[in-house]
């Protein structure tokens, strides 16, 4: 690798010591030519190059493009409903400004080579023409007017309304990490208030206990709220609502894989929400990766720390998140361990009173 890096800049030194060397040698000539000659001489050889040019370069922007389009997330599915749209026109828009970009790049350098100076040509001025003005207006407006008209429809179909029974998990930024709140039997969120956070054993500041000194009131809906870090888990196939804030700087989540993110604001809940289409298990198949996992990323710089800020999605089965949440005791108990409720043994079928713990292992997954 480090021998064909070396053999690449050293071509790339040698072409640009080559067309120095011509340069030089062009002067060399107007000097014993006379400047007129000169000039035509030089306009043959940069015409030349720039048809050169554009050979080099269209193969070049080819072989990017083979390179390193298998390193790109493109090559396997979105692994949510809302990415596959978000795929479709990422491709209309590549289709289209490649198509563009093509297009323009041969016409700029043909046409310089094309029209390069030559003896007896004459030159046509050529000041307005009302058709083709418009064209070229009117075209790309109608082009990019699609295009916003596309991107804005699914931004609002990402933010809108989530389907009736949707999850609901609250996704916290901190530096540099991420929290997860579940809500308990009651599918409701508890209040929460900044100057009760408590990094201990009240990470997010849930109001659970009467405060007058802050004017709070006991909020029971928090009681059975479940609080975890690092790691969200999700359902295959079940709608997910992420209520998504900060608790110091501006975050950002980026789910890659998922082909979405959403800004995490101190003080302003942003929402959006998606359907993941292939649990953890299948998307390891699909990459042919052993120890693929979801990333949950921080896309907006954040701080010193903000390269170490990556939290882990598992997408599992109903029944193995069922199972995964069964192990989760409310962040209540952990304030308030001598609430927690005694835990019965349960005998398995061998009678030996250890029940077998199929979350655990899932949670070790």
């Amino acid at each position: 690798m480090t021998t064909t890096i070396f053999l690449t800049i050293a071509v790339i030194v040698l072409i640009f010591v080559v067309i120095f060397q011509i340069a030089k040698a062009s002067e060399y000539v107007s000097v014993i030519k006379g400047e007129n000659e000169s000039r035509k001489q030089n306009n043959k050889i940069n015409g030349f190059l720039m048809l050169s040019f554009m050979v080099v370069g269209l193969i070049g922007v080819w072989y990017c493009n083979d390179l390193l389009y298998p390193k790109t997330l493109l090559v396997h599915p979105a692994a949510s409903n809302h990415g596959e749209r978000v795929d479709s026109m990422l491709w209309v828009t590549l289709w289209v400004t490649g198509i563009v970009f093509v297009a323009t790049q041969i016409l700029l350098f043909w046409f310089a080579y094309k029209y390069q100076e030559k003896e007896g040509a004459k030159v046509f001025y050529f000041p307005h023409n009302n058709f083709i003005e418009a064209l070229w207006t009117v075209v790309p407006a109608i082009v990019l007017a699609v295009l916003v008209i596309i991107g804005l429809r699914n931004w609002y179909s990402f933010t809108g309304d989530a389907p009736e029974g949707a999850m609901q998990v609250e996704v916290t930024g901190k530096q540099f990490g991420w929290i997860f709140r579940y809500p308990g039997k009651d599918e409701k969120l508890g209040k929460k208030y900044f100057k009760v956070i408590d990094n201990a054993t009240n990470p997010l500041g849930l109001i659970w206990s009467d405060d007058a000194a802050l004017g709070l009131k006991d909020d029971k809906d928090t009681h059975d709220d479940i609080v975890v870090e690092q790691t969200m888990y999700l359902v295959k196939g079940k709608p997910v609502r992420l209520i998504i804030g900060s608790r110091d700087v501006i975050h950002d989540v980026g789910l890659p894989h998922f082909r979405l993110k959403m800004d995490a604001v101190p003080g302003i809940p942003t929402t959006m929400w998606f359907t993941p289409t292939m649990t953890t298990e299948e998307m390891r198949k699909e990459t042919g990766n052993p120890n693929f996992e979801y990333e949950l990323s921080c896309d907006q710089m954040c701080g010193n720390g903000h390269y170490s800020m990556k939290g882990t999605v598992k997408v599992v089965t109903q029944a193995e998140f069922d199972a995964w949440k069964a192990t989760k005791s409310p962040a209540y108990y952990a304030a308030f361990p001598d609430k927690a409720p005694a835990k019965p043994t349960v005998p398995d079928s061998t009678g030996t009173g250890k029940a077998k713990d199929t979350a655990k292992a899932i949670a070790k997954n």
